[in-house]
C-alpha cells in the first residue's frame, strides 16, 4: 500500500502566502514553516538561556513544521479574509480539522499517533502538553509574518507598511519576553543590506 503523506507535505511549497498583497518576493509556505520552525527554536532556546525556562526546543520546532500542514487542502487564508466574523473563522477552523483528518488517513496505523499530535497539536499527548509550546510556535507564525514586512518595506514595498504596524503590535501583546528579546537584538537585521551585514 502506498502512503501519500509526504508527497502531500511536499506540495506546501506550491501554496503561495499573502495572495492578496503585492510581494516583491513571492513566499510559500514550505519555506514559511521553515522559518517559523527556526524562530520557535530561536525563542525557546533564549526562553531557557536567558529567561531560565524549561522548554523542550526541539518539539517545538517539529510542532512548528507542521503548524500549517493543513494548507495542502485549504490553501493560505488571508488572514483579514478568516478573520473578518467568528462564524467564518469557526468554519475555517472545522475545514482545518477536516483537512488534519485527511493528512492522518495518508499515513500507517504505526506512525498515526505520532503525526495526530503534530497535525492536532492541542491535544495531550499523556507525556507532555503541547499547548505552552505551541505559543512559541504562533509567536513564531506572527515574527515571521512581521520580517515578511519589515524585508517588503526595505525593499521600497509600502503594500506591507499597515500589516508591519498591526503584528508589532500584536506581538507586543502577546508580552512574551522572548519575543521582546528576538525584537530588540535579532529583527533589526532583516533591514540590513549584505553589505551592512558583512
Amino acid at each position: 500500500m502506498s502512503y501519500h503523506f509526504s508527497a502531500y507535505m511536499y506540495r506546501l511549497r506550491s501554496i503561495k502566502r499573502w495572495s492578496l498583497m503585492r510581494n516583491t518576493k513571492t513566499e510559500n509556505v514550505a519555506e514559511h514553516s521553515y522559518h517559523v520552525a527556526l524562530l520557535t527554536h530561536l525563542l525557546c532556546e533564549i526562553g531557557n538561556s536567558i529567561f531560565s525556562r524549561q522548554l523542550n526546543s526541539e518539539r517545538a520546532a517539529t510542532l512548528a513544521l507542521f503548524h500549517d500542514a493543513t494548507e495542502v487542502f485549504t490553501g493560505d487564508i488571508p488572514t483579514p479574509v478568516k478573520h473578518h466574523n467568528p462564524r467564518l473563522l469557526s468554519n475555517f477552523r472545522e475545514m482545518e480539522d477536516i483537512a488534519a483528518e485527511r493528512l492522518l488517513s495518508m499515513v500507517p496505523s504505526e506512525l498515526k499517533s505520532t503525526y495526530d499530535h503534530l497535525l492536532s497539536p492541542g491535544k495531550d499527548n499523556g507525556e507532555i502538553s503541547d499547548k505552552e509550546l505551541m505559543i512559541y510556535v504562533k509567536a513564531a507564525d506572527s515574527l515571521d509574518a512581521y520580517l515578511k514586512c519589515a524585508w517588503e518595506l526595505t525593499a521600497g514595498n509600502r503594500e506591507f507598511a499597515v500589516a508591519k504596524d498591526q503584528i508589532q503590535e500584536k506581538l507586543k501583546q502577546l508580552a512574551l519576553p522572548e519575543v521582546h528579546y528576538f525584537l530588540e537584538h535579532f529583527a533589526p537585521s532583516f533591514e540590513m543590506t549584505l553589505d551592512e551585514l558583512s
